[in-house]
């Protein structure tokens, strides 16, 4: 499976260092308070795609179902981050967008 779906293992693997990177430059903001949505959403998507990448790394029977859900978190950081003008949010709202996509081909195929 590792082999089959090494687009979004390393889409997964992106997108939660992407999302982890966009966190410590939320809390460096002006005002954090704006960002705790984002924050939030942040840490579960950096969560989620280091479960999914787990689970596909290991060839898990769950992996479609992980997948599934973490594109579904995804799409939601993604929503959040892109409505933030900040370059690092704009950088992690794509980086999300593109790992639901591959989480969404991955569990299809699966």
């Amino acid at each position: 499976m590792q082999e089959q779906f090494a687009d979004c293992l390393q889409a997964c693997n992106d997108c939660a260092a992407e999302c982890n990177h966009c966190v410590a430059a939320c809390l460096q903001e002006d005002n954090v308070e704006m960002m705790v949505e984002c924050i939030a959403l942040d840490i579960d998507c950096a969560q989620a795609c280091a479960f999914a990448a787990a689970a596909i790394a290991r060839d898990s029977v769950h992996a479609a179902e992980i997948c599934a859900l973490c594109a579904d978190i995804c799409q939601a950081c993604g929503e959040e981050c892109v409505q933030h003008e900040m370059q690092h949010c704009q950088q992690c709202a794509t980086v999300c967008f593109n790992c639901a996509e591959e989480c969404r081909l991955m569990a299809s195929a699966a």
